[in-house]
Parts: structure tokens; C-alpha cells; sequence
């Protein structure tokens, strides 16, 4: 797992190796949940590679940050902390394997669908942009290649009224991987289950597609509880540390 979302957090990023750390950066947007890094498998850093990282970071006018699973570099944390890199979260990462996943019931009102075309894509960020909050939803519309071949997965849920209300990718399949990101659901319409829904709809792609073990990271509230739903379960933990 730790090796697939490596590979991916570096796609479409610029990256620049500093000691045992990949650094990625989105030069698009200074977001930190967007430009981190990643340490090496089994990685125990040295303060003075932790303060190269830290001024790379700076350098940049980002915040200096790291997100990784423990079971894969399980010293990494205590020498950030003593550097005095802080814990903002531990997130569950859960694992569905084919057979696993639950059956939702279809949001009433609302229709899933796979976008195929850029303005659909668009119209599906767009829904995104604003379930996440984004000052200004309208920036930042355009799909990557991989979404416009159909490489990345998608879904859009789609009211009576034509109206895009939410929208979720899985990323492309690798080694039989793929990660389940961005589910997201306008405000006004959540609690209808309908990110439940999506959620089963881009695992049954994946499964179909052949990934064998589709990932996801949740986020705060009750997500967690509504992956579960779906057939997700627990296997691992990640930590997301920064230098403020």
C-alpha cells in the first residue's frame, strides 16, 4: 500500500528526493493536504535529513509535512516528534477485497454516473470542490489524463434536476491497488446516503477492472462508519505530522 500511494502521490507532482524522503509538491495549489512527503519503507531519518526536508518545504512557502503509514516506517514518527514535527491526525486505511463489498440501497432522487466527457468531468470537480469547502469552487476544473481516458475511475450523483451533487475517483489500477479518493457530497444533500453509494459504485468498477485491494483513507465525522457500510475494513494506520 505504501509503495502504491508513493507511486501516485508523485504522478501529477513535482518531486525531489531529500535523504530517505520523497517530497512531492502540486504546483497548482500551496494546500498542505496537497504537497507532502512520503519517507522510505522502513526509513529512520536523521535529524539532519528532517532539516533538509523541513527548508526544502520552506524554501517553497509550504508547510513542511508528511503523510505515511506507521506499519511501513514504524521509527519515522518518533524522530519527527523530537524534531518538532507535530501529529495532526491518524487515519484508518481501509481495505475492501473482492466479495467483500455490501450492497447500498440507490439514493432517492439521485442517479450515478460515470462521467465521460470533460464538461462532465468538470461538472463533477466542480461538485467536489464545493462538498470540500473550496473558496472558490470554479478554479482548479480541469481533469487530469487519466480521468479523461478513463484510466482513474469516476462517478457523479446526479439529481432530478440535472444538478451534479457529488462526486468520487478510483485511481488508476497498479499491482492490483487502487485507492478510492474524493468522495464528496454538496451540503443539502448528504445523509441520503448517496456517498455510500458511489463508494460501492467505484468498487465494483475496480473489482471488475481487477484490483484486488481497494484502498481508502476517511476523513473526519462519520466516515469511517459509512465505509464500513460498504465492506471496508481496517488494515493499517496512517499519520499525517507537520512543522508549523
Amino acid at each position: 500500500m505504501q509503495s502504491y500511494i508513493r507511486l501516485t502521490a508523485a504522478k501529477f507532482r513535482e518531486t525531489e528526493r531529500i535523504g530517505p524522503f520523497l517530497a512531492t509538491y502540486y504546483l497548482e495549489s500551496g494546500s498542505p493536504f496537497l504537497n507532502y512527503a512520503i519517507p522510505d519503507d522502513g526509513a529512520v531519518p536523521a535529524k539532519a535529513d528532517i532539516a533538509a526536508l523541513t527548508e526544502a518545504f520552506r524554501k517553497r512557502g509550504l508547510v513542511p509535512r508528511l503523510e505515511f503509514l506507521t506499519e511501513a516506517v514504524p521509527a519515522a514518527e518518533a524522530v519527527l516528534v523530537e524534531c518538532g514535527y507535530t501529529l495532526e491526525r491518524r487515519v484508518p486505511l481501509m481495505i475492501c477485497s473482492p466479495g467483500q463489498v455490501v450492497g447500498q440501497p440507490e439514493p432517492a432522487g439521485i442517479s450515478l454516473v460515470t462521467p465521460k466527457t470533460e464538461s462532465e468531468l468538470r461538472q463533477m470537480i466542480r461538485a467536489q470542490n464545493v462538498a470540500f469547502g473550496e473558496d472558490d469552487p470554479d478554479l482548479h476544473l480541469d481533469p487530469s489524463p487519466d480521468q479523461l481516458s478513463g484510466e482513474t475511475m469516476s462517478v457523479m450523483a446526479v439529481a432530478e434536476s440535472g444538478e451534479v451533487v457529488g462526486g468520487g475517483v478510483a485511481t488508476a489500477i497498479l499491482d492490483g491497488a487502487t485507492e478510492i479518493a474524493g468522495i464528496g457530497v454538496v451540503e443539502g444533500y448528504r445523509s441520503r446516503g448517496i456517498a455510500a453509494a458511489m463508494t460501492e459504485y467505484l468498487t465494483r468498477e475496480a473489482h471488475a477492472r481487477g484490483g484486488r485491494s481497494v484502498f481508502l483513507t476517511p476523513g473526519a465525522g462519520q466516515a469511517e462508519r459509512v465505509y464500513g457500510r460498504v465492506g471496508f475494513k481496517t488494515a493499517a494506520e496512517c499519520v499525517h505530522l507537520s512543522l508549523i
